[in-house]
C-alpha cells in the first residue's frame, strides 16, 4: 500500500513577482509574500485564506499537490519497501495526482464546485498508478462524494466528515488491510480532525496534516519490513504531502519544503530471507467497464490468485490492482466481469526496463520545452522537436508524453524550466510503457538546453549521448534579468516595483535601476569563476540598445570571450544569460 509526496523550493528562489497564471498560483509555495503577510499580519492574510473547499480551492490544491509530489517523488521512491521494494511509489503517486489535476484543469473556468470535485475523483480513478495511487484515488472519491454534493457548506465540519468517509472507503477497497501503511495514516488524519472542524476549515486542515505527520513516524514500528529497513511507509509519506498541500492552500501558509523522513540509523534495505517466498511475480492493473454487481465475484477471484488486491470505483467504472503469478488469469477474470482496458502488466522481481515491450526502431530524437517563439526556432534549428507551453505554465502531461512517443524510440527530453522538470519525468515514465528509451536531462534554463543540444550526437551510444548532454548542461551557469512588479524582500534587500532584478541560478544577485548596468554586472559576476562562451537570449521587451551596450562591455572587459546573441522573444525576461 502506498502514496507519495510534494513540493519544495529553495529559499533563494523567493522573488518579488506576482502570481500570474493558474500554474503560478499552484506553485505559490515558492512565491515571495508581501511584507505584511511575512510578518504574520492577519489583516493582510485574511483575504487569502480559504473558508470553503470550493472549485477554485480544488484547482489550486490538485496542481500544488501534483507539483509537490513531482519534486519529492525520488525521496518517496527511496522509501518504498512494502508491499514490493520496486522503488516506484513516489512516481506512481505523482502520476495519479497529475491525472487528477489535469482533469480539474480541463474543466471550463465557469464549472461549478460539484464539477470540480467530480473531475478530481474521476481523473484520479482513471489515471491511478500502483497500489498507493489506486488507494489515493479512493481518498479523492470519498472527499468528492461528500464535498461535491450540491448545496453543502464545504466548511470545516463537512471536511471532517468527508475525510472520515474517505478513510472508510479506502480501507474497504483493500482486500487485506495492513497497519503501518497509508491506511493507518489516513485514519489518524481523519481522527485528528475530530472536533477541530467546529473551529473552522483552517483548524481542521491543520489538524489533518499534523495528525498524518505524527502517524507517519509511527509506521516504522508498525510493520516489520519498515523497521528492518529503518523507513516510514512510502505511500503514507505521499499522503502527508497531499494533506500538507491542502493545508497550505486553505491557510495560505506554504512550507519552504515538504519533509520526507530519511532512512533512520544505519539500516540497509531489507533483504528477502531465503526462506521467504519472493511473492507474486506480476503487478496487473486495468480499468474495467462492468456492472457493479459483478465486482464482488471479481474481487473474490482475484483474491484467490494473488495479493495486494485493491478495487476502487463505482457506477460502472472500476480500477483494478493486484499482484499475481498468472497475469493472464487476472485479465481473464476481468473479461468475465466486463470490459478491461488500459491493461498494464509489470514484472516485479527484475529491473523494470528489462521487461518492457520494445518499440520499433525509428531513431533518436530530442524534445525541448519552451514558451517563446524565438527560443522555439532556436531549438528547432538545432534539431529538437519543440513542445510549446504557455508563459508561466507547464504543458499538459498527455501532450508532452505524446510528443515524446512520437519523436522516436530513443528520446532525450530537455525541460528547460524547474517547474517543467517533474512533469517531464512523469511524461517520460508514461512514454516508457510503450518501450521507448527516455532520458530527461535536468535543464533548468533554456541556455542549458541549448548547450546540451550543441553536443548531441545521434551516432553515439544512447547512454553516452545522455551523459555528454548532461555534462554540457551542468557546465552552463545561467542567469536572467526580470522587472519587479511589487515591493518585496529579496536576499539582497528590498525591491520596489520597476526595479531590475539580476538573478544567477535563481538567486537575486543585485537590484538595479538600469537594464544594461544590471546585465553588465551580472555577466562580470558569472565570468568571475571562468568561462569561454557567453550566450545572450534577448527578450521581446528588451530595449534595442541593450544588445549593443553588452557587446561593447564584453569587448572592453572580456575581449577573449566568445559571444553568441539570439532573439529568444521571451516575454517575462528581458534577458537570459548563459556562461559556459
Amino acid at each position: 500500500m502506498h502514496a507519495s509526496a510534494p513540493p519544495e523550493r529553495e529559499a533563494s528562489r523567493r522573488r518579488c513577482f506576482p502570481r500570474r497564471s493558474r500554474s503560478d498560483v499552484a506553485l505559490a509555495a515558492f512565491a515571495v509574500r508581501p511584507r505584511a503577510a511575512r510578518r504574520g499580519d492577519e489583516a493582510a492574510r485574511k483575504g487569502n485564506t480559504v473558508e470553503v473547499l470550493d472549485g477554485a480551492a480544488v484547482r489550486r490544491w490538485s496542481r500544488l499537490a501534483a507539483d509537490a509530489l513531482g519534486r519529492t517523488r525520488g525521496e518517496i521512491d527511496a522509501l518504498n519497501v512494502f508491499p514490493v521494494p520496486d522503488g516506484d511509489t513516489g512516481t506512481n503517486l505523482h502520476l495519479t495526482v497529475l491525472a487528477a489535476a489535469e482533469a480539474v484543469e480541463g474543466l471550463p473556468e465557469d464549472a461549478g464546485d460539484t464539477a470540480a470535485w467530480r473531475a478530481l475523483a474521476q481523473g484520479a480513478l482513471i489515471g491511478a498508478r500502483g497500489n498507493s495511487g489506486v488507494i489515493l484515488s479512493q481518498v479523492f472519491r470519498g472527499l468528492a462524494e461528500i464535498l461535491g454534493r450540491p448545496g453543502v457548506p464545504r466548511d470545516g465540519e463537512i471536511f471532517s466528515e468527508a475525510l472520515e468517509y474517505a478513510s472508510v472507503l479506502a480501507r474497504n477497497a483493500v482486500e487485506h488491510p495492513v497497519e503501518g501503511t497509508i491506511l493507518s495514516v489516513l485514519q489518524a488524519a481523519s481522527e485528528s480532525t475530530g472536533g477541530a472542524g467546529q473551529n473552522g476549515l483552517t483548524t481542521a486542515a491543520r489538524a489533518a496534516a499534523t495528525g498524518a505527520r505524527q502517524a507517519l513516524r509511527l509506521t516504522t514500528g508498525q510493520l516489520d519490513v519498515l523497521a528492518r529497513s529503518g523507513v516510514v511507509d512510502a505511500g503514507a509519506a505521499g499522503l502527508c504531502v497531499v494533506l500538507d498541500a491542502l493545508a497550505a492552500v486553505i491557510t495560505d501558509e506554504f512550507p519552504e519544503r515538504y519533509e520526507i523522513p530519511a532512512r533512520t540509523g544505519a539500516s540497509e534495505p531489507a533483504a528477502e530471507s531465503p526462506a521467504e517466498a519472493p511473492g507474486p511475480g506480476y503487478e496487473v492493473m486495468y480499468l474495467l467497464d462492468g456492472a457493479d454487481e459483478k465486482v464482488p465475484d471479481l474481487r473474490e477471484t482475484l483474491d484467490g490468485l494473488g495479493d495486494s488486491l485493491v478495487v476502487v470505483g463505482g457506477d460502472g467504472l472500476w480500477n483494478i490492482h493486484v499482484h499475481v503469478d498468472d497475469a493472464g488469469a487476472a485479465i481473464e477474470a476481468g473479461l468475465k466481469a466486463g470490459r478491461p482496458y488500459r491493461i498494464r502488466v509489470t514484472y516485479l522481481h527484475t529491473p523494470y526496463e528489462e521487461h518492457q515491450p520494445q518499440a520499433p526502431h525509428v531513431g533518436r530524437a530530442v524534445v525541448a520545452v519552451t514558451a517563446a517563439d524565438g527560443l522555439a526556432t532556436l531549438f528547432e534549428e538545432s534539431g529538437a522537436n519543440v513542445v510549446r507551453r504557455e508563459p508561466g505554465a507547464v504543458p499538459p502531461l498527455a501532450v508532452l508524453a505524446d510528443a515524446i512517443l512520437a519523436a522516436g524510440d530513443e528520446v532525450v527530453v530537455l525541460p528547460n524550466e524547474p517547474e517543467v522538470l517533474s512533469l517531464a519525468e512523469a511524461a517520460a515514465e508514461r512514454a516508457r510503457d510503450a518501450g521507448a528509451r527516455i532520458a530527461v536531462v535536468p535543464t533548468k534554463a533554456s541556455v542549458q538546453g541549448l548547450a546540451a543540444l550543441a553536443v548531441h550526437d545521434p551516432l553515439r551510444r544512447f547512454p553516452d549521448d545522455v551523459i555528454a548532454m548532461t555534462r554540457a548542461a551542468g557546465a552552463t551557469r545561467f542567469g536572467h534579468l526580470e522587472i519587479a512588479t511589487e515591493e518585496a524582500f529579496t536576499s539582497v534587500g528590498l525591491c520596489q516595483p520597476g526595479d531590475v532584478l539580476a538573478l544567477i541560478e535563481g538567486d537575486v544577485a543585485m537590484i538595479a535601476s538600469d537594464l544594461a548596468d544590471a546585465a553588465s554586472h551580472l555577466i562580470d559576476r558569472m565570468l568571475s569563476g571562468g568561462g569561454e562562451l557567453v550566450t545572450l537570449i534577448i527578450g521581446v521587451y528588451a530595449p534595442p540598445e541593450l544588445t549593443a551596450a553588452l557587446e561593447d562591455h564584453l569587448r572592453r572587459s572580456h575581449p577573449d570571450i566568445e559571444l553568441g546573441v539570439y532573439a529568444g522573444e521571451q516575454e517575462r525576461y528581458p534577458l537570459l544569460i548563459g556562461v559556459e
